[in-house]
This record gives structure tokens, sequence and C-alpha cells, in this order.
């Protein structure tokens, strides 16, 4: 089992009240080695998962606010994740230019 995968089955489902959101994931008891392929394997079917869940919003804000960089969290790969990081940011920095 790779750390990444360690990381996410030792993740804490439910004692903290801004985590109570785990409890409700698809991925709940899904092998979470489907969500932490190994480089270049395809994610599609971990995005599958993803996809009509109702806490998706939940762990993607989740995974940006910890900074994880590996798996499939929030339906979003780890460079999909980047991607949206710079671009949350540079709309923060356009609105303080215009608020400036």
């Amino acid at each position: 089992m790779s750390e990444a995968t360690e990381t996410a089955v030792a993740m804490d489902t439910g004692t903290e009240p801004e985590e109570s959101w785990q409890l409700y994931a698809n991925c709940l008891g899904v092998d979470p080695d489907l969500f932490f392929p190994e480089r270049g394997a395809s994610t599609k079917e971990a995005k599958s998962v993803c996809k009509a869940c109702v806490v998706r919003e939940d762990c993607l804000e989740y995974a940006l606010e910890n900074s994880e960089k590996f798996g499939i969290w929030g339906g979003l790969s780890e460079r999909e994740r980047r991607k949206l990081r710079r671009a949350r940011a540079m709309a923060r920095a356009a609105q303080a230019n215009r608020s400036a």
C-alpha cells in the first residue's frame, strides 16, 4: 500500500464536525487504491465513483485546503487540482487589483 493510500485510509471519518461529510462519500468502503493509481494509469474508474457523489465538493475543498498532493479527490486528479488552485489564486489577485 502506498504512503498516499495509507494517508487516505487513516483519515479520520467523523470525529471532527467539519469532516463528517466523509460518512456520506460514495467512496466509503471502496478500495482506496482505486483513488491512488500508479503514474500514467487511468483515473476514469475513480472519477466515475466521484461523479454522482453528494459530497464531491466537500471532498474537493478538503483536498485543496489540506494540500493533498496525491490521488483523486472530489473527482479531480493532482494536476487538475493544481490548475484549479492557480485559477483561484489568479482570480483572487485580479479581485484584489480591482479593489485597490
